[in-house]
């Protein structure tokens, strides 16, 4: 079990957590029969995760760069989706908005340290 892996690094942590959260969110969401929604952010808030989780093996500097902009992007299209869930009254998701500003300001922040000690 890699629970150690999860525990250790904020950002494997918190994309984690947010996964898990993502989907009892869509589970809801989907009883409302709002499947498209639901899949689309299954698919986008789960990737985040799994995209830090690739980088820890990555093979170069730029390769671990590139799989954190890959999550970084999927975070973007997982905020569209939830501000769009926000707006169209579906299941209160203020907290799921919250994470994932701070997901995105921590990837940003891995992202942009990272290229200044290239």
């Amino acid at each position: 079990m890699n629970s150690d892996r999860i525990k250790g690094n904020l950002i494997i942590r918190k994309s984690f957590d947010f996964a898990l959260a993502i989907i009892e969110y869509a589970k809801n969401i989907e009883k409302e029969k709002n499947y498209v929604i639901a899949n689309q952010l299954l698919k986008s808030g789960t990737s985040i995760g799994a995209n830090c989780w690739e980088a820890q093996n990555c093979e170069s500097k730029a390769d671990f760069i590139h799989k954190m902009k890959i999550s970084a992007k999927e975070a973007e299209e997982t905020q569209y989706w939830l501000l769009l869930c926000k707006h169209a009254n579906l299941n209160n998701c203020d907290a799921l908005i919250d994470e994932i500003e701070t997901i995105q300001k921590i990837l940003n922040k891995i992202i942009h340290s990272s290229k200044q000690k290239k």
